[in-house]
C-alpha cells in the first residue's frame, strides 16, 4: 500500500508539474464540447483604449442578430487579460493581436477562425491605399527635428511601448533594435508602457517620449486631436511585415458554433453599420479564414524575443 500510495503521490506531483509549466492546456480541463447560449467577446485596446467600449458595443449587437443569441463586449485591460479570460473559460471569442494568439495557443490551445484584412499603408504620412493585405507593419516613431537620426540614436532615450505580447507596440520594434546591434534592456533606454498606439503617437507629439514602437497608420488615428502630428512625428524605421490580427476563440468551443461564428463575422464585416466599426475601431476592412501556420512567422520572432528576454 506504501508503494501504491508513493505512485500516486508521484504522479500527482508531475500532473502539478505540468499545470504550473503551462505544458498542460487549460481548454483540456474541460474537453467537452462547449457551445455558447451567450457569447463574451473581448477587444485589444490597441487604439482609443477610452472610447473602445462605446464604439465596440454596437458590434456586439449586430453580431448578437447573426447568431441568434446575446453577446457581451468587455474591452480588456491589456493582451494578457483577455488570453487568462479566455484560459479561465470568462470569455469565449477575442481580437487577438498575432504574439498574443501564438501564446494563448501554445499555453491554452486556444484556435484561430479569421485574420483581419486591411489596406495597406504608404510614405510619406501614412496614406492608406487601396491594395488589401493581411499583414502590416510596425514603426517606430519620433519627434522631428529631435536628432535622432538613425536607431543607434535611440541609445539613451525614452520610450513609448505596448504590453509584452503586441507585436508593433514591442516584439517586432525590439527585435529590429536587436539585429542592429541595440539591446532595449542594456543600451541605456528608458521604456514606458502606455495603453493604445494613439498614446504611444502623442507621447513622443507632446515630448513625454522620444520615441514610440507602434503600428503603421497609427498617426492617422490623433490627426482630430492633432492635425500637424504628420509634420511633427515622423517614422525613423518601419520593420517587416507582420501577419494581422485575429479573431480567435477557445479551444473546445464547437465546430459547428466556430462555423457559424465565422459566417457572423464576415457578413457583419460586410454591412454598411459594421464595416464602420471595424474600420474606426482597428482600422480593418474585412476577415479570412486563417490558420495556425499562418503565425509561424510570429514564432521566429518569439525564439529571438525570448533570447533578448534572457539577456536581461
Amino acid at each position: 500500500m506504501k508503494v501504491i500510495k508513493k505512485i500516486i503521490m508521484s504522479f500527482m506531483a508531475i500532473v502539478l508539474a505540468l499545470l504550473i509549466s503551462g505544458n498542460v492546456h487549460a481548454s483540456n480541463t474541460n474537453s467537452k464540447e462547449y457551445t455558447p447560449k451567450k457569447l463574451v467577446i473581448a477587444f485589444d485596446p490597441s487604439s482609443n483604449a477610452e472610447t473602445m467600449e462605446s464604439k465596440a458595443q454596437p458590434f456586439g449587437k449586430l453580431l448578437s442578430k447573426q447568431l441568434g443569441i446575446p453577446v457581451k463586449v468587455v474591452v480588456a485591460t491589456n493582451d494578457n487579460t483577455m488570453i487568462e479570460g479566455m484560459a479561465s473559460g470568462k470569455v469565449d471569442c477575442a481580437f487577438l493581436p498575432p504574439e498574443g494568439y501564438v501564446l494563448a495557443h501554445q499555453k491554452y490551445g486556444v484556435k484561430v477562425l479569421l485574420q483581419s484584412t486591411r489596406y495597406a499603408y504608404k510614405e510619406p504620412d501614412d496614406q492608406m491605399t487601396h491594395h488589401l493585405v493581411k499583414d502590416f507593419h510596425a514603426q517606430i516613431l519620433v519627434r522631428k527635428g529631435s536628432g535622432i537620426k538613425s536607431l543607434k540614436d535611440l541609445r539613451g532615450k525614452k520610450i513609448a511601448v505596448q504590453s509584452s505580447t503586441s507585436t508593433a507596440g514591442w516584439i517586432w520594434p525590439v527585435v529590429a533594435l536587436y539585429k542592429h546591434g541595440i539591446n532595449i534592456y542594456k543600451d541605456n533606454i528608458q521604456t514606458v508602457q502606455v495603453k493604445g498606439h494613439d498614446q504611444g503617437v502623442m507621447a513622443v507629439y507632446n515630448g513625454s517620449a522620444d520615441a514610440c514602437f507602434v503600428f503603421q497608420g497609427a498617426r492617422n488615428i490623433v490627426k482630430k486631436d492633432a492635425p500637424d502630428v504628420m509634420q511633427k512625428v515622423v517614422p525613423l524605421y518601419t520593420t517587416p511585415a507582420i501577419p494581422d490580427d485575429t479573431v480567435s476563440v477557445r479551444g473546445n468551443m464547437s465546430p459547428a458554433f466556430q462555423k457559424k461564428l465565422i459566417n457572423a463575422f464576415q457578413t457583419v464585416a460586410k454591412s454598411k453599420q459594421g464595416h464602420k466599426i471595424i474600420q474606426e475601431v482597428y482600422q480593418q476592412q474585412g476577415y479570412v479564414k486563417a490558420n495556425n501556420s499562418d503565425f509561424n512567422k510570429v514564432r521566429e520572432y518569439a525564439k529571438i524575443m525570448q533570447k533578448i528576454d534572457q539577456s536581461k
